[in-house]
């Protein structure tokens, strides 16, 4: 792991860090215009992300959102921590009621199907989901609700 990664990984579990959400949005959404999709805070701290295209739930508008994300074979995994607030991300719920969406993964735009983790899967998941991004752990407590998780999955995209 790089010191660049270990840094991000221990201000990822710092609440003042969580408070500079709105400023670290925006600074992300420039840079990541800036360098056309190249570039983002994630990435230059050395860890992999994806940006998030869902169709909004009520405005029928398309939504980009930039999220951490964890790869794996076909998919890729991502929580809906909300920077550890009390309620849900927006993408989220645009996910729950339209599961087909895009996500731009170096620098390829790939349609997926989203699906919610439950139960036993998510126990599970969540323990290496925690492992990989210490902060999960951190933002689900200070949310005070379970953070859900989604697998954005490249085979099932319609």
């Amino acid at each position: 792991m790089s010191a660049r990664t270990a840094l991000a990984r221990f201000l990822g579990s710092r609440r003042w860090v969580m408070r500079l959400a709105p400023a670290i949005v925006r600074v992300d959404r420039h840079l990541h215009r800036l360098t056309a999709g190249r570039g983002t805070l994630l990435r230059l701290a050395g860890l992999p992300t994806v940006r998030l295209t869902t169709v909004g739930r009520r405005s029928g508008l398309r939504r980009e959102t930039q999220l951490l994300c964890l790869p794996m074979p076909d998919a890729v995994v991502v929580v809906g921590s909300n920077w550890g607030r009390p309620r849900d991300p927006d993408w989220a719920h645009n996910l729950r009621a339209r599961p087909d969406a895009a996500v731009t993964l170096d620098g390829a735009r790939v349609p997926v199907r989203a699906w919610e983790v439950t139960g036993a899967e998510y126990e599970r998941l969540w323990e290496r989901l925690v492992r990989y991004w210490p902060g999960y752990g951190a933002e689900r407590e200070w949310a005070g609700r379970p953070l859900p998780v989604f697998v954005l999955d490249f085979r099932r995209s319609a």
